[in-house]
């Protein structure tokens, strides 16, 4: 174990420098502003998971995290549809999930918005429609927004977000 640890003492760290990537800070501040221009105040998010393999999640969770921070812009995540402004679907609608989204939506308060995020989501992506599959979201239920990616990053996920709000 010494012998481990006089190495690394004596040739140190050896990772690499983290690449650059574009600030979320001006995308943010447009969000915030056009989440007070349509909803007052904040934005609250449902996110639905009609049966994805979890990488839309993994990118959705990286936006919670202290790095992204999209709470201080307005945007919180809630875990009943019926406090929810935005349904944020991932994953291509498997038949055992089509009732139970379209009882999200049905729950979801008027006006709402739908965001299918990820290619599965936006057109059934590898799956397709099949017999254990619906295919993409907008099969089931009505959508608003697509945000494409395997999976999308979430500065993408941020611009869809702004430009449904541009729309509304």
């Amino acid at each position: 174990m010494f012998r481990i640890l006089n190495k690394i003492r004596k040739i140190g760290i050896l990772t690499e420098p983290l690449p650059q990537q574009p600030s979320l800070e001006p995308i943010g501040a447009q969000v915030k502003q056009e989440i007070t221009r349509c909803f007052a105040k904040s934005l609250a998010v449902r996110q639905v998971d009609a049966g994805s393999c979890n990488g839309c999640e993994l990118e959705i969770h990286a936006l919670n995290n202290p790095y992204y921070n999209i709470e201080r812009f307005g945007i919180h995540f809630v875990a009943s549809p019926r406090h929810a402004d935005m349904l944020l679907v991932t994953g291509p609608v498997s038949r055992h999930m089509q009732a139970a989204l379209q009882r999200t939506y049905e729950a979801t308060p008027h006006p709402k918005l739908v965001v299918a995020m990820g290619d599965c989501a936006v057109d059934g992506g590898e799956f397709g429609q099949s017999y254990a599959s619906c295919g993409a979201v907008n099969q089931v239920i009505p959508v608003d927004a697509t945000i494409k990616g395997c999976p999308p990053t979430p500065l993408e996920l941020m611009n869809g977000i702004l430009s449904l709000l541009r729309q509304k």
